[in-house]
């Protein structure tokens, strides 16, 4: 389970953005899903990832945000022993919703359907 403790901490001061962002950063590739948004390459990468936030919302139980994730992924070869195709990177975007409990912290992250 995803919890986000400092972030609900946060909820409500100006420091809630940076603090969500560095967050949601640190969960790294698997923890945001970011495989699940690759338009160009084959596999999501952990370095330099970049969140920002674009809408936030809630009601009595939980806050409901959308955010924006600028990441890298890579363009690999096929491979084999022989190809000469280097690796390469390429800027990926995707956007996210999340869902955190405002009782546990408990977050739920799933790729917006209207991401792509």
């Amino acid at each position: 389970m995803i919890r986000l403790d400092e972030s609900l901490k946060a909820w409500g001061s100006t420091e809630f953005e940076a603090v969500l962002a560095g967050e949601l950063a640190a969960l790294g590739a698997d923890g945001l899903l970011l495989q699940q948004g690759l338009t160009r390459g084959s596999h999501a990468l952990d370095d330099g990832i970049a969140v920002m936030l674009l809408h936030c919302a809630e009601d009595d139980e939980t806050l409901r945000l959308k955010v924006a994730v600028h990441y890298q992924g890579v363009i690999a070869g096929c491979s084999c022993a022989d190809d000469p195709t280097p690796l390469d990177t390429t800027v990926e975007y995707v956007e996210l919703e999340v869902g955190i409990d405002k009782d546990t912290a408990n977050a739920r992250i799933a790729v917006a359907a209207d991401s792509f």
